[in-house]
């Protein structure tokens, strides 16, 4: 499939009108509930128009608050003493489902052109049951492409500009039109406020911008102390300078490439030149450091303590201390400070964050809204700093910030003064194919790092991602993993076509507890990495025994039981599963049940549903009280801590979840406190963002779905840090998935690439 589609999800964002933080009260929408709708006329006729959406509404083609949110225009339009227009409604419901897939806006010109893959309508999922046979055989009948198919760009905008409930952001409408596209009015408000926080900070004038001036001196000793790569490009270095000089940055680059040890030194090498400044008097920048969720935040944790500790801050100027550059991350809800049940902050324009430099970890998580409040917290000469893979997933809500922002990144397009500016400070040559001189002042603010350091040149994982990330997984490729010629993938399933799916799922039952090593070349044994022979690859049986041999007792100090929970969970990151779907055989929910049950059979659990001890669980919601995250990971023990009446030692379920602190410390959480989570030996590609994992196993169902994407599956290889083993429903869903992209309508590069 060449063109693409992009993934849906159940979001629960209203559709807020600047009118308040909700969206007002609607009616529902009449209409006949129990006919097929006639196609002539539809587009002419208001009550026509409003029994179709009714209709897809019950097909579960379109959300009852698309439906609504067409009803509310339909509501206003009849308020100013305006006719309704049936082709402004249809359009608005449309705008609004497009929004609940991830979209920023709707493309009119892509909407006419191929209606089927910009909207995915009808869903490739059969209608639900409920429908009697001429509401089916209606909407079988008629689709928004055979609707669509006589009406021209002209017709829509002729339509929209002669709607009171359409404006060009001018006026505080509904609906927001620029060129082609159509948004809600308050996506149209996030797009707007991204893109002026950009172009500002972009525009500011820099102290470093003159090669020769005693700043940018100080840098560039800096980064020559800090980067001292044999390499004849540093594209390490080279990204520290390009961001240090400017007020907003970009540094992308694939797992194992060293975003987090960049950062660290774009750090040390900023706190170096401001010590060094005399406008600053010595003073060091306020720095944060943040991510979109708590296991991101997690993760970044972890690794930029023991970056920091590298640092050789006696070697370098300004006088930076260790407590100058941060080691403590934190969640973007949780700096910019939530508010119960709004999507207003705490930290805005009125009352910014105290922050001179703001870095931001797995930005490609990050959608328009989040975004947009990021730059309203921030204040006016701060500077923000982007990390982020541009190849994977975006953000589960509305956008595509990073992806977009890296649109250009890969041909890098700096323009002749800023490579001159590079080479003047880093003493690095930049490609000449890196070099346009038409270059766009985004461009010089964006950075993409290179080499990957996590995988060696003949890694299968890297070989496979890499593949996969540039539609390029041919057949060569395919027999690769089939035949396991790779030390670190293996396809168990791969020498079927389409395998039987009852015989599938006990694969992947076995898989699970084993982690199948036998199915590896030399049955993952001998294997080194980094000069240090790596353990084969395991499963759950791993982390289980690891819970039942411990060896402790009621009179074990509880440093004691710290230090299992400590072993367990770093056991349980050997091994996960993932999947791409929720629900159904193939989905989380199907084969969580599924594992626990042939755990279950084979002793490794006391029980398969409930709460016991071993039970893994994932945290699907914030919790600021506990101070757990979404995307936590807690297993759960039998602890002697609690005493009958009598005073005898009692066995209580407690849940352990690391700190993320990055200080090795426990949390045990009773499960009658946690609402929000559910069990974790399935995982979505999507929850598993942010995190990485011994050995990961891809489970890709046996249909092609929307959601299946060349995003997605990229996303699923790369949390593979050592094994990567993949099931298939069908192969040729593999095939099909790097074939389908997820391209998002959005205007934020128009508005940028315009100035």
């Amino acid at each position: 499939m060449s063109r693409t589609r992009t993934h849906t999800h159940n979001t629960e964002n209203q559709i807020a009108l600047d009118f308040g933080d909700s969206t007002p009260h609607v009616a529902p929408m009449p209409g006949p509930e129990n006919r097929a709708v006639d196609t002539s006329g539809l587009l002419t006729s208001l009550d026509k128009t409003e029994a179709l959406l009714q209709q897809w509404q019950q097909a579960e083609w379109l959300r009852p608050l698309d439906v609504g949110f067409a009803r509310l225009i339909c509501e206003l339009s009849e308020e100013q003493g305006e006719r309704p227009n049936p082709l402004v409604l249809l359009l608005a419901a449309l705008t609004s489902h497009q929004v609940g897939r991830g979209h920023v806006c709707i493309d009119l010109a892509n909407l006419l052109a191929d209606t089927g893959n910009t909207l995915s309508l009808p869903p490739e999922e059969p209608v639900r049951d409920t429908l009697t046979e001429s509401e089916a055989a209606g909407l079988s009948q008629l689709k928004p492409g055979d609707l669509l198919t006589r009406i021209t760009l002209a017709d829509c905008q002729a339509a929209l500009n002669g709607s009171l409930a359409v404006s060009d952001g001018s006026l505080t409408t509904p609906l927001v039109v620029n060129e082609t596209r159509l948004y809600l009015r308050r996506f149209w408000r996030y797009e707007q406020r991204i893109a002026e926080g950009i172009q500002q900070r972009l525009a500011l004038p820099s102290p470093l911008a003159e090669p020769d001036s005693a700043p940018a001196q100080t840098l560039s000793k800096t980064l020559d102390q800090l980067f001292q790569s044999p390499e004849p490009v540093d594209y390490q270095k080279l990204a520290c300078a390009l961001a240090a000089r400017n007020r907003f940055s970009v540094i992308t680059g694939g797992p194992g490439t060293g975003k987090t040890t960049t950062v660290v030194n774009l750090l040390a090498a900023l706190q170096a030149v401001a010590g060094e400044s005399p406008e600053r008097a010595g003073r060091k920048y306020r720095i944060r450091l943040a991510a979109p969720t708590g296991k991101a935040a997690a993760r970044l944790n972890e690794s930029i303590g023991g970056a920091v500790s590298r640092l050789p801050l006696d070697q370098l100027p300004g006088n930076i201390q260790l407590e100058d550059i941060p080691t403590r991350v934190t969640t973007l809800h949780r700096l910019l400070g939530s508010r119960p049940d709004t999507r207003r902050f705490r930290h805005n324009r009125d009352n910014p964050l105290l922050v001179d430099i703001l870095v931001i970890d797995e930005a490609s998580m990050v959608d328009v809204d989040l975004m947009a409040s990021v730059f309203d917290a921030l204040p006016a000469n701060a500077q923000l700093i982007l990390l982020g893979d541009k190849d994977q997933l975006a953000s589960v809500d509305a956008g595509a910030v990073l992806g977009e922002l890296c649109q250009r990144a890969l041909k890098a397009h700096y323009t002749p003064e800023t490579a001159r500016w590079l080479t003047a400070i880093t003493g690095n040559q930049v490609p000449e194919t890196l070099i346009d001189p038409g270059g766009q002042p985004l461009d010089q603010a964006v950075a993409m790092l290179r080499k990957s350091y996590r995988f060696q040149q003949d890694s299968g994982i890297r070989a496979l991602s890499d593949a996969v990330n540039t539609n390029a997984l041919d057949s060569a490729v395919l027999h690769q993993i089939r035949e396991a010629e790779f030390e670190d993938v293996v396809w168990l399933n791969g020498d079927k076509a389409r395998p039987d799916p009852e015989q599938t799922q006990a694969l992947i039952c076995r898989h699970a507890i084993t982690g199948t090593p036998e199915a590896f070349r030399n049955a993952g044994q001998g294997r080194v990495l980094n000069n240090k022979e790596l353990p084969p690859p395991v499963g759950y049986c791993h982390y289980l025994k690891r819970m039942q041999d411990h060896g402790l007792t009621e009179t074990s100090p509880r440093e004691d039981w710290d230090a299992l929970a400590v072993r367990v969970l770093d056991a349980f990151n050997d091994f996960q599963i993932l999947c791409a779907l929720r629900k159904g055989p193939w989905g989380v929910e199907g084969l969580n049940d599924r594992v626990a049950r042939h755990l279950l059979a084979e002793k490794l659990i006391p029980r398969a549903e409930g709460w016991y001890a071993g039970r893994p669980v994932l945290v699907t919601g914030n919790d600021y009280n506990l101070g757990l995250m979404n995307g936590d990971i807690g297993i759960t023990f039998n602890v002697p801590w609690d005493r009958t009446e009598s005073g005898e030692p009692k066995d209580t379920l407690r849940v352990a979840f690391p700190s993320g602190d990055s200080t090795g410390a426990i949390r045990w959480i009773s499960p009658s406190r946690l609402q929000q989570q559910e069990t974790v030996y399935a995982m979505t590609v999507h929850k598993s963002q942010g995190s990485e994992f011994n050995h990961t196993c891809l489970v890709l169902p046996d249909r092609l779905s929307p959601v299946l994407t060349r995003e997605l599956i990229y996303t699923g290889i790369t949390r593979a840090k050592n094994w990567f083993s993949l099931i298939t429903g069908d192969s040729q869903v593999l095939k099909d998935s790097v074939g389908q992209q997820v391209i998002r309508a959005s205007g934020l590069a128009r508005r940028l690439s315009e100035g």
